[in-house]
């Protein structure tokens, strides 16, 4: 760190791995296993905003999903101690985000830009916000006053975001993004073509239809089995919280750059 320009495929790999944001991550097996069994169970606030039902309440089949879409060590009897993130996996999901970012830059669509995790991802909304902006894509402004129990729906940068107690707030809810995109439909005002983001903010504007993209950590497997089924279009698997929100920039500088938009 840090890396001058965009970086090429394997700098970034080997950046993503020294970083941690990939390769061996600082989440442990037992929480990526915990978090997989309580969703299987129908604990809600694993769900992400999304309405999985009872297709997903064998949580080995969980498993399988994440071995393949994120990497995590496929065999169920490793039960502790480390798990990994492929990295190649990271950077195949970014690929696939640059292309519906590309198309939505060639249509200048309407695009909104959410996280559920400010402290880690903000900026790499920001900067893709920017970039959209700057290629004549509408960057949705949302509507003014809205709340869900947990607090203030607000942006901050061109991304959604909830604020409590003068705070940006850690969420996985899919409430707030939501309380969006109905109060916009109150409003009369059309829906994003695309929305970016992470948590539930991605799963719930998948769930009301929305083409949805975002990143998801491997203790989140929502967005993932969301993916497999089709609802949201794209999730990039990482650590979505590392200890600077800088390493992220040559994943972004990379993105924008395969998207066409740097």
């Amino acid at each position: 760190m840090p890396i001058p320009g965009t970086p090429s495929r394997a700098e970034l790999v080997e950046h993503l791995v020294a970083t941690r944001i990939a390769g061996e991550v600082a989440t442990p097996r037992e929480n990526n296993l915990s978090h997989y069994r309580k969703l299987a169970n129908g604990d809600r606030h694993y769900w992400l905003g999304l309405e999985l039902g009872e297709r997903w309440t064998d949580e080995q089949d969980v498993l399988a999903v994440m071995a393949e879409r994120v990497g995590v060590n496929d065999d169920p009897e490793h039960r502790y101690g480390q798990d990994t993130i492929d990295p190649e996996l990271t950077v195949d999901g970014l690929e696939r985000m640059a292309g519906r970012l590309r198309k939505a830059a060639e249509g200048r669509q309407r695009v909104l830009l959410a996280t559920g995790h400010p402290g880690g991802l903000l900026d790499v909304h920001r900067a893709t916000a920017a970039a959209l902006r700057a290629a004549g894509c509408d960057i949705l402004v949302i509507p003014d006053g809205l709340t869900t129990e947990e607090g203030y729906v607000m942006q901050f940068a061109d991304v959604a975001v909830l604020e409590h107690g003068a705070t940006l707030w850690h969420t996985h809810s899919g409430s707030p993004m939501k309380t969006i995109l109905t109060a916009l439909e109150r409003e009369g005002r059309p829906l994003p073509d695309l929305v970016v983001a992470d948590h539930g903010w991605a799963g719930a504007a998948g769930q009301y239809g929305v083409d949805s993209v975002g990143y998801a950590d491997c203790n989140d497997p929502a967005l993932f089995l969301a993916e497999a089924e089709g609802t949201v279009q794209v999730t990039v698997p990482l650590d979505d919280h590392v200890t600077s929100p800088r390493h992220y920039d040559p994943m972004t500088a990379y993105l924008l750059d395969q998207a066409g938009l740097s």
